[in-house]
């Protein structure tokens, strides 16, 4: 965060990952604006002693096969293409020794004392049909929390990307904005191209400049772009610090603004990344 000047966060933990967050949110208060925490435990209990060192070596002896779509995403479980893609997943994302010591370091987690520490306002989501994390683990973890808000979801899955996802996006969206984003009766759907660049190795480049030449770097970065989109009969969607979003109604011109930018940055000394992406947005 200091490296790329972010003085406050949202910090989003999910699972195990809600223990780091409230450990960083108690610890540097000033640094973090809003705590979201879904899914979440103060302390994993189901992993701890006797009973958890069996749950533990079940789940190595299964790794690879992806039994664990049964605990993570259990509605897409009878699923066969769904249970091999999750498989998939398991092997390339630990070895089966990996994944027992994972669930190890898991079964010692314990913020139980640390969560009254906790200043910051706090969202806690939780499935109340989570099959791996039970509801009331999450409800434990907001009591804990002072003046948490907790929200519980009538079904869905573990894993955060299934289920009625709109509705999870919404309350986390309108605990940090205020406001949720609702969809317009009289929004249009066109067929356009969106263009997307970034500035190679932007973060380097910054700190071997110092901040006063970054800056003018970028202003005239800024100035090439909202030029060159225009020329090219695009709109410039936003800046994004060190790239450009902007969308065309054709693939054709969205290129020859591609092409054009990049060669204006490399005179200047900015080497850039872009891609492009055809479909349906709303208007």
């Amino acid at each position: 965060m200091d490296e790329v000047g972010l003085e406050r966060a949202v910090l989003i933990g999910y699972s195990e990952g809600c223990a780091m967050s409230t450990l960083f949110a108690a610890t540097y208060p000033e640094r973090v604006s809003r705590l979201v925490l879904f899914g979440g435990f103060a302390r994993n209990l189901a992993l701890s002693g006797d009973e958890g060192e069996k749950i533990i070596s079940e789940r190595v002896k299964h790794w690879g096969s992806g039994g664990m779509i049964k605990r993570v995403r259990p509605s897409d479980a009878e699923n066969p293409v769904a249970v091999k893609q999750f498989a998939k997943f398991e092997r390339l994302s630990a070895s089966p020794g990996a994944i027992g010591a994972f669930s190890r370091l898991n079964a010692q987690i314990d913020v139980t004392s640390i969560l009254p520490s906790v200043r910051v306002p706090a969202l806690v989501l939780h499935r109340r049909t989570d099959a791996l994390i039970p509801v009331q683990w999450g409800r434990d973890l907001a009591a804990r929390i002072p003046a948490a808000r907790l929200i519980e979801y009538a079904d869905g899955d573990h894993a955060i990307y299934s289920g009625d996802v709109e509705a999870l996006l919404g309350d986390i969206e309108e605990s940090i904005t205020g406001h949720r984003e609702r969809p317009s009766p009289d929004l249009e759907r066109v067929l356009a191209t969106v263009l997307f660049t970034d500035i190679v190795d932007s973060t380097r480049s910054a700190a071997e400049m110092g901040d006063q030449a970054w800056r003018r770097l970028l202003d005239n970065h800024d100035q090439i772009a909202t030029q060159l989109v225009e020329q090219h009969r695009g709109s410039l969607i936003k800046t994004t610090g060190d790239g450009i979003l902007a969308t065309f109604d054709g693939p054709g011109r969205a290129v020859r603004c591609a092409l054009a930018f990049g060669a204006a940055a490399k005179q200047i000394g900015l080497p850039l990344r872009a891609g492009l992406h055809t479909g349906e947005i709303e208007m």
